[in-house]
């Protein structure tokens, strides 16, 4: 590279003229795209240095990296969007100190804390200090500083930092906006040899659908393969900063959707792995189905970053489940397959039956089943139950009256009759035994019938979750402002826009909550689990597939296509959200897309080429496999492909 910007420890020289930085000049080494292996390959020859790999990403940033949407109130009043808009939004908080930043150009917003703005804690190194010394290390050794040497990754503003502050998108008044230190398992990918650079834009406390597309202190994220649309919440910035080649991976938070959908939106790999596998300390509102996922731009990338953090943690009780269930070997082995002779991989058809979706459903589902195509023809056996078929149903019928009980019975009145005082007017159990013996009794009415797509849902009056998982984090926090969720939402602004609304009413109806009552979720993960591995076992599957999500992003300021049998807007999630890991990989792009109109109206096709992505979903702790069967596919396919209009950068410098 030219001209880099070079630090020493408390020192800062001139940057370079970052505009447009050149990031292939250096000895052949091209920054855009690289792998992990091919990062340290590049160190390992002194062809760059840790250094030089930061100051490329922040050559990106500094050119790419901003405002992307029309606010002419500020970033708290109404947006608009812009078509092709010069940058993305992507990252809100860098990990430099304010020298260095200011040298850099970057916004004082970008500052790594709000509430210290001296910054001169020697003990709190930013990452070009960070950079600096892993270089003289490497230097003096010529050994790398840990199996991610050199990777420089973005972090999701929902996990603590205790470098650089943590609000979870929120403008919220912090006596100190940085946490006291690390989550759990940011300290691991430090401890590994990665380079924190950022913290990424998000979806405010993780929201998703509309307003997950902005935060009050980030503003609004713009997809970077068409700045009007959804870059995927509440984890935008995640995917968006991979998508950009803005860092080598970044971390997001999945309760639903959150890594695979900015995944998919941004071409990219992303994991939502067993919840239990993985540490969710250090979080902002963590839960029974919080997960911590790496997304990276290649299956085996995605497998190195999770080999760092995986693992029992005593700071998170889900954390012991995981005791003696990873593989025998590091997961970034199994990132390499070519051929998948022996695997058997379901096709869950009830996914991607076009008669229950619409129009906008049939490209995503049509190269989806081009990509199951592919897997066959590298050696996998398809279990497919073909068009209209269901591969989980026979299960479904059998397992969920008796499972899911009171839940079931609630949802068919017709079949459980109660009288005027609500107890059964019949025998409610004689009913439940007849289906369990004679599945083809389990009703199929006009309410729905249960089936994989809303099997998984709330499952009842769950209470208190919400404001529970507040409330320890910011006790645990200790912050002198901000004792409660109360506080939180009093010493805070929020933006204010008709089309995207704010979080402010959402927490403020959690804050009301009273009791912690969640004995019918878990009643219904459990209900899932059993019918999942009960179809696992009977069909003998190693892995499922299905189109990650059959719905490309929206327009930002338009209608979402609206939910229809089961299929909402935005991706496939019950299953993976109860306990189940799965992974999605770039499948391919679309043609075309069909919008939605003021008044929710289907409009005409138009030409979009938007990122597809097929999902691979194994048993609890299956992700070795999840990483064979996606790295062959991806070896195949390669359908990885950076958006257009956020390429290299020119060499001026």
């Amino acid at each position: 590279m030219t001209a880099l910007l070079t630090l020493a420890l408390g020192a800062v020289c001139a940057p370079p003229a970052v505009a447009k930085h050149n990031s292939n000049s250096r000895h052949g080494f091209v920054l855009e795209e690289a792998t992990i292996d091919e990062i340290q390959t590049a160190i390992r020859r002194n062809k760059l240095t840790v250094t030089d790999i930061v100051e490329g990403y922040l050559a990106r940033i500094k050119a790419y990296n901003g405002t992307c949407v029309k606010q002419p109130e500020g970033i708290l009043g109404p947006i608009s969007t812009i078509p092709d808009a010069p940058k993305i939004n992507a990252l809100i908080t860098l990990n430099l100190r304010p020298a260095a930043r200011e040298a850099w150009g970057f916004d004082e917003r970008n500052a790594r804390s709000m509430t210290d703005a001296t910054d001169g804690d020697s003990a709190m190194p930013d990452a070009l200090e960070t950079a600096a010394a892993m270089d003289r290390k490497f230097k003096q050794g010529r050994k790398l500083a840990g199996p991610l040497h050199g990777v420089v990754m973005a972090i999701k503003d929902q996990y603590d930092t205790f470098d650089m502050r943590t609000t979870s998108g929120a403008d919220a008044f912090w006596a100190n906006d940085r946490p006291p230190d690390d989550a759990t398992f940011v300290a691991r990918l430090r401890a590994a040899g990665a380079i924190i650079l950022a913290k990424s834009n998000m979806g405010e406390y993780a929201a998703g659908g509309v307003t997950g597309q902005r935060s009050s202190f980030g503003g609004t994220m713009c997809n970077p393969y068409d700045t009007e649309r959804d870059p995927g919440s509440s984890s935008g910035g995640s995917g968006m900063a991979v998508a950009a080649n803005f860092v080598t991976c970044a971390i997001g938070e999945e309760t639903g959707t959150s890594v695979r959908e900015p995944a998919k939106n941004n071409s990219a790999v992303g994991l939502a792995p067993t919840r239990e596998l993985v540490s969710a300390d250090g979080m902002i509102q963590r839960g029974i189905t919080t997960r911590v996922g790496p997304i990276c731009r290649t299956v085996k990338d995605t497998a190195a970053i999770l080999d760092a953090y995986a693992g029992f943690d005593p700071a998170d009780e889900l954390t012991a489940f995981s005791t003696a269930r990873q593989p025998p070997k590091p997961y970034a082995a199994y990132g390499s397959k070519k051929r998948l002779q022996g695997y058997r991989i379901g096709v869950v058809r009830e996914y991607m039956d076009k008669s229950l979706f619409t129009i906008a459903d049939e490209e995503s589902i049509d190269i989806v089943d081009r990509g199951i195509d592919r897997l066959r023809a590298l050696g996998a056996t398809i279990v497919d139950p073909g068009p209209g078929g269901a591969l989980f149903q026979s299960c479904v019928d059998k397992l969920v009256p008796k499972w899911q009980n009171q839940q079931f019975i609630d949802q068919f009145p017709a079949q459980f009759p109660k009288d005027a005082a609500g107890a059964p007017a019949d025998d409610h159990i004689t009913t439940l035994l007849n289906m369990w013996l004679h599945p083809n009794l389990v009703p199929h009415t006009e309410t729905g019938r249960p089936s994989i797509r809303n099997l998984g849902g709330s499952g009842g009056t769950d209470t208190g979750d919400g404001r529970y998982n507040y409330n320890a984090y910011i006790q645990e926090r200790g912050d002198s402002a901000i004792k409660s969720l109360t506080d939180l939402i009093e010493k805070a602004n929020f933006w204010n826009d008709p089309v995207i609304p704010n979080r402010r009413a959402s927490l403020e109806s959690t804050d009301r909550q009273r009791t912690l009552a969640n004995a019918s979720s878990l009643q219904t993960r459990f209900t899932l689990q059993t019918v999942v591995f009960q179809c696992f076992a009977q069909k003998d599957l190693d892995a499922v597939v299905y189109p990650t999500g059959n719905v490309p992003p929206a327009i930002m300021t338009s209608p979402e296509e609206p939910t229809v049998n089961d299929r909402s807007p935005g991706l496939w999630t019950y299953i993976n959200s109860r306990g189940f890991p799965a992974m999605t990989v770039p499948a391919g792009f679309t043609t075309k897309v069909y919008d939605r109109g003021p008044d929710r109206e289907l409009l005409a096709a138009k030409a979009a080429a938007l990122p597809v992505g097929i999902d691979f979903l194994g048993l609890p702790f299956s992700e070795a496999t999840l990483f064979e069967i996606g790295s062959a596919y991806e070896s195949a396919t390669r359908h990885r492909a950076p958006p257009p209009n956020f390429g290299p950068l020119d060499a001026t410098g």
